[in-house]
C-alpha cells in the first residue's frame, strides 16, 4: 500500500534536478582545484603559511593584471583616448594625454632631450663660469660635468648622450659645455647631424693670456713640463711658433671658425667675451639671454666681485642661498713669463684676431 502511494507521487522537478546537476559540478571543480592546490604546493615549499602567502600573492597579481588589462579596454574603447602611465600609476588612475606624451615623466618631472644649446669653447676662456652664471636661470637645465660627447664618446651613440642630460620641462632649455669641441674638427659635422637648429655660444680670450693659462693648469698637474718659452718655439732662434702646440694652437680662432661656418649660419654662434665675463658679467650674460631667447633673469644682483680671486663670484648659486665662487683651480696666479716670448705672440696671432674680428663683427681689443 504505502509502495504503491509511493509510485504515485510526481517525479521530480526539472529545476531541482538543474540545481543538483550544478552543485554537483561544482563540488567536482573544488576538489580537483584543490589536488591541484596542494600539489603545487607540495612541490614548490614545505611551509603550508608560505605556500598559502605565495597563492595570495599570485593570485593578487593575476586579479591586478586582469584589472588593468580590462583598464586599457576601457580608456582605449573612447573616442577622446589617453595613454596609460606607467603600470606602477594605474592604481591612482592618472592619465596622461597624447597631447603631453614624452615630454613629462609618470611623476610628472620633465623628461630628458638632446641639448638645445652648447657652450662650444673655448678651453681656459671662462667656459665654466658662464656656465655656473647661467644655471642660476630657472629656465635653463645644464649638465655639471663635461661628457666629451662629440670629441671623444660619439661612438656610444645619441642615446647614450640623451641620457647623460637633466630632465627638464616644457619651454626649458637643456646645454651642456665641453670647450674642446670648438677645436675638435669632426664637431660641427656631428652637432650638425644631430640638431642644425642648436645654438652655439663659445668663450673666447686673449689667445696669449688664454695660452698662459692653459700652460699655468698643465704646470699645477706636470710641474716637470719644459718651461713655456721653450714649448712655444720651435726654434727660439729663428722666433719661428710652434703651431702644433694645444696652447698656440687653440687660439687661432679664425681658423676654427672656418671649419664651423662649413655647417652653422653666423647668426646661430655667440662669441662671449672672457675679459667681459669678469668685468661687466651681466651685461654679458644679458647678451646670452637673448640668443637663448629667454627673459633677462640674470642681472647685476646676482653678482660680486671678489678680491681675494680677481672675479665675480654669484651671491647665490643654482639651489643654494649661499654665495658661491668658483673653485681654487680657477684663476691660479700665472708664471712670470718673458716679455719678448709674449711680444711674439702677440704678433704672431694679430693677423689671426683681425680675421676673427672681421668674421664676427666684433671687437674683442685684444692688440690695443
Amino acid at each position: 500500500m504505502a509502495f504503491s502511494r509511493i509510485s504515485k507521487l510526481d517525479p521530480p522537478s526539472r529545476g531541482i534536478f538543474r540545481r543538483a546537476v550544478v552543485m554537483l559540478c561544482s563540488l567536482l571543480t573544488s576538489l580537483f582545484l584543490l589536488h591541484c592546490v596542494t600539489s603545487t604546493s607540495t612541490s614548490t615549499s614545505t611551509s603550508p603559511v608560505h605556500a598559502s602567502s605565495s597563492r595570495a600573492a599570485r593570485l593578487f597579481e593575476d586579479w591586478k593584471s586582469l584589472r588593468t588589462r580590462r583598464l586599457e579596454w576601457t580608456i582605449s574603447s573612447r573616442q577622446d583616448s589617453f595613454i596609460l602611465p606607467a603600470p606602477g600609476l594605474v592604481s591612482s588612475r592618472r592619465l596622461v594625454s597624447p597631447r603631453f606624451a614624452g615630454k613629462l615623466s609618470p611623476l610628472g618631472e620633465g623628461s630628458k632631450k638632446l641639448p638645445q644649446a652648447l657652450i662650444i669653447g673655448v678651453k681656459k676662456g671662462g667656459t665654466r663660469a658662464l656656465l655656473e652664471f647661467l644655471r642660476v636661470h630657472p629656465d635653463i637645465r645644464a649638465v655639471g660635468a663635461e661628457p666629451h660627447f662629440f670629441d671623444r664618446n660619439y661612438e656610444n651613440g645619441l642615446e647614450w648622450y640623451r641620457e647623460l642630460m637633466p630632465k627638464t620641462l616644457e619651454g626649458q632649455i637643456t646645454m651642456e659645455k665641453t670647450p674642446s669641441y670648438f677645436v675638435t674638427r669632426e664637431a660641427p659635422a656631428r652637432i650638425a647631424a644631430m640638431s642644425r637648429d642648436t645654438k652655439l655660444i663659445v668663450v673666447v680670450r686673449d689667445p696669449v693670456t688664454r695660452a698662459i693659462s692653459d700652460y699655468t693648469q698643465t704646470l699645477s698637474k706636470k710641474p716637470d713640463i719644459p718651461s713655456f718659452e721653450s714649448l712655444t718655439f720651435k726654434n727660439r732662434t729663428t722666433g719661428l711658433i710652434d703651431t702644433s702646440w694645444s696652447a698656440v694652437q687653440i687660439g687661432i680662432y679664425a681658423k676654427h671658425l672656418d671649419n664651423w661656418l662649413q655647417y652653422f649660419p653666423m647668426e646661430q654662434i655667440l662669441f662671449v667675451s672672457g675679459e667681459r665675463l669678469i668685468s661687466d658679467p651681466a651685461g654679458e650674460l644679458g647678451r646670452v639671454q637673448d640668443f637663448l631667447g629667454l627673459k633677462r633673469i640674470i642681472t647685476d644682483k646676482h653678482f660680486y666681485f671678489n678680491q681675494t680671486k680677481g672675479f665675480p663670484c654669484l651671491k647665490k648659486a643654482e639651489g643654494s642661498s649661499k654665495p658661491h665662487c668658483l673653485g681654487k683651480t680657477k684663476g691660479r696666479t700665472h708664471p712670470n713669463i718673458d716679455p719678448e716670448v709674449v711680444q711674439r705672440l702677440r704678433d704672431f696671432y694679430r693677423p689671426f684676431n683681425m680675421k676673427f674680428y672681421q668674421m664676427t663683427g666684433r671687437f674683442f681689443g685684444w692688440d690695443d
